[in-house]
């Protein structure tokens, strides 16, 4: 069930994109890298490189030109242990000329997978140009660049970088890429990256934030905590769509071991946006809370004492459960710990809903539905191939190989941490805010995430205790909450407001 917990863009292999040859003369600043990277479980590079492009850039904001600097490259994370270099991180960097960087926030994005590289992050949220989208229509976007009116470019400089063994990031020898495909040496490894990149650009003073999605998330609590050891002091911590304990997610265990709480407000939410439920919902967010509600009250009862002792569901509860999903009596009956792919393909008859954003939906059996996620189809060819033209074509960066968007190694990643077999990576984030008692948390999550949803994320941070520092924000969209326009703009706005939070008393 590992590799149902893909995220942040993953889900199923994708070739990497063809060598990212240059489509535009050459440049000040361009760089043609001579090396052939590789995704591969046991390649690693002689010597490491930590040579760029550097380019001069802008974009249109509000109708005025924004001027900036791309950063393309390399850099090498150094074993803290034996002071030799461990890998090689790929990475863009987006930075305003001139700015005073004791005070300019610096945010690192990162993608999950685990084997997912930030392309999606990259291209598709903040960074300064963005690929135009279309969900939640289950139609394909003829592929278009334009500038990103939402990027965060005004507020902060931005890293985008890419995890081990994909884009072009690899290890060095003697280690090789499976070295670090496990909780523990992945985060690690990050630590060292954003190190080094803090020391070569002198932002050691600069508010420092982390931004990882999905798998991302996880990441973010464990390298949280490494860093706080280390001595770099973070501002604030993003965990965007997060499965911050594997261990309470029915979606990753079998449904009827665990329960499978956590989803019972996303059905109803999905339900109701497919005019599933009865009543219509006058105001969603009402619905959704009553939905919270149930699912922490009787369902949770009735839940507990059915997988304790299989004793029936109660029918009040039953009936909850058809009002608020429009599913069958009978299908309840024999469901009632109903995990998110038998609601997937069972929700809307004929239909299968998305994954990722389960208000996509397309004929079951149709093309669309080829990899089990209509959400993800839609989407995924556009941003494999937009990543090697826009490297190539307006960063100036190219490579003797492909990008590796995706690499398909959830099951050979190790998830063991702190003594058990998956990870729950709460104790991490209390340790960080144990160590830096000012720093702020804010998790995002999209309504129609079937992946990692968000009831499921309240309850993780609930363990927690209630802080002033944690603030929760929700959005109409799915996992990838920024491919809606309208939940962009509003995440866009409650970014800025986390970022002055903590610049602004500083």
């Amino acid at each position: 069930m590992l590799a149902a917990c893909g995220g942040g863009g993953g889900g199923t292999a994708t070739a990497p994109a063809t060598p990212t040859t240059p489509t535009t003369p050459e440049v000040p600043g361009a760089y043609a890298d001579t090396i052939a990277y590789s995704g591969a479980a046991t390649a690693s590079l002689a010597t490491p490189n930590e040579n760029a492009a550097v380019i001069a850039s802008h974009i249109q904001l509000g109708g005025q030109q924004f001027n900036y600097t791309a950063t393309t490259g390399h850099l090498t994370a150094t074993d803290a242990r034996t002071g030799k270099a461990a890998a090689s991180f790929f990475y863009i960097a987006y930075t305003v000329p001139g700015a005073d960087l004791t005070r300019r926030p610096l945010i690192f994005f990162y993608n999950g997978g685990p084997g997912s590289a930030s392309a999606f992050l990259h291209l598709g949220s903040f960074g300064p140009r963005r690929l135009v989208s279309t969900i939640p229509s289950a139609s394909i976007a003829p592929v278009q660049l334009v500038d990103n009116q939402e990027t965060l470019l005004a507020q902060a400089d931005l890293v985008f970088v890419d995890a081990i063994g994909t884009g072009f990031s690899q290890a060095v020898a003697p280690s090789a890429n499976q070295d670090f495909w496990g909780v523990d040496s992945d985060a690690a490894a990050f630590r060292d990256f954003v190190q080094r990149y803090i020391a070569v650009n002198k932002r050691e003073a600069s508010p420092k934030f982390l931004l990882g999605e999905s798998y991302g998330a996880p990441r973010t609590a464990v390298l949280a905590n490494l860093l706080e050891i280390a001595g770099v002091q973070l501002a604030g911590v993003v965990l965007h769509s997060a499965i911050m304990d594997y261990n309470s997610n029915c979606g990753v265990l079998d449904p009827g071991a665990i329960s499978c709480e956590g989803y019972i407000p996303t059905y109803a939410a999905t339900s109701a946006y497919h005019g599933r439920a009865t009543p219509a919902p006058a105001d969603f967010n009402a619905f959704v809370q009553q939905a919270r509600n149930f699912a922490a009250g009787d369902y949770r009862s009735a839940i507990a004492a059915y997988l304790t002792n299989k004793v029936a569901p109660p029918a009040s509860v039953i009936a909850q459960l058809v009002n608020d999903t429009g599913m069958p009596t009978l299908t309840w009956q024999q469901n009632f710990d109903m995990g998110p792919g038998y609601y997937q393909a069972n929700a809307v008859p004929g239909q299968l809903l998305g994954r990722y954003d389960a208000r996509v939906s397309a004929p079951a059996g149709s093309a669309l539905t080829v990899d089990g996620d209509p959400s993800l189809t839609v989407i995924n060819a556009a941003f494999t191939s937009s990543i090697a033209t826009y490297l190539a074509g307006e960063l100036h960066y190219s490579a003797r190989s492909g990008y590796v968007s995706f690499n398909d190694i959830v099951n050979r990643w190790n998830f063991s941490h702190d003594g058990r077999q998956l990870p729950d990576t709460l104790p991490d984030l209390a340790a960080a805010m144990a160590l830096n008692p000012k720093l702020r948390v804010m998790a995002v999550n999209g309504y129609h995430d079937l992946a990692t949803p968000f009831h499921q994320t309240e309850l993780d941070l609930a363990r927690l205790g209630a802080n002033p520092l944690i603030v929760l924000k929700y959005y109409a969209s799915g996992h990838m909450t920024y491919l809606d326009d309208t939940a962009r703009r509003l995440q866009q706005s409650d970014l800025i407001n986390f970022v002055n939070s903590v610049t602004v008393a500083q």
